[in-house]
């Protein structure tokens, strides 16, 4: 197909709107912008966020600072001293940790945190364990399983 050939689709292109020549064009007198007024005159420009004076959305606002992550994962932390409470060699359960009441539910996933001591070997299974938890757990002669965080994982 040659370039002479194409055309644009029918409608597609239109005259462009020749104002402020006479009445009979539909566009004379006062060229479609109303009578008088600042909007009527030549050279009008209106910087973004202008309200005609009343004071603008941007500065009745109160000022922010930072954000808030809506994307942020919040876990149920566990101490390793709360542990405790299991006998040793037990498997410690995200669901275990509810019944004992430790966690109060399983809506958020749970990490093992390394406050205290832990006097027994465990296996505990969590979603998630800081460096120095597993360390302790697995100096205590337990092991330290990590599970996935979904709610299907539970």
């Amino acid at each position: 197909m040659l370039q002479e050939k194409i055309s644009p689709a029918p409608g597609s292109k239109r005259d462009r709107k020749r104002v402020g020549r006479g009445d009979g064009s539909g566009k004379g007198t006062y060229s479609g912008r109303g009578s008088k007024g600042q909007k009527s005159r030549a050279g009008y420009k209106m910087r973004p966020g202008f309200e005609g004076g009343q004071l603008p959305l941007i500065k009745r606002l109160p000022r922010l600072r930072g954000f808030t992550n809506p994307f942020k994962t919040e876990y149920s932390l566990v101490r390793l001293d709360k542990l405790s409470v299991f006998e040793p060699d037990s498997e410690v359960t995200p669901e275990k940790l509810v019944a004992a009441g430790i966690v109060k539910s399983l809506k958020h996933p749970v990490k093992v945190l390394a406050g205290g001591e832990l006097k027994h070997a465990l296996v505990v299974k969590a979603n998630k364990f800081s460096a120095a938890a597993k360390a302790k757990i697995e100096a205590a002669g337990g092991k330290a399983e990590e599970v996935g965080s979904g709610p299907e994982a539970r």
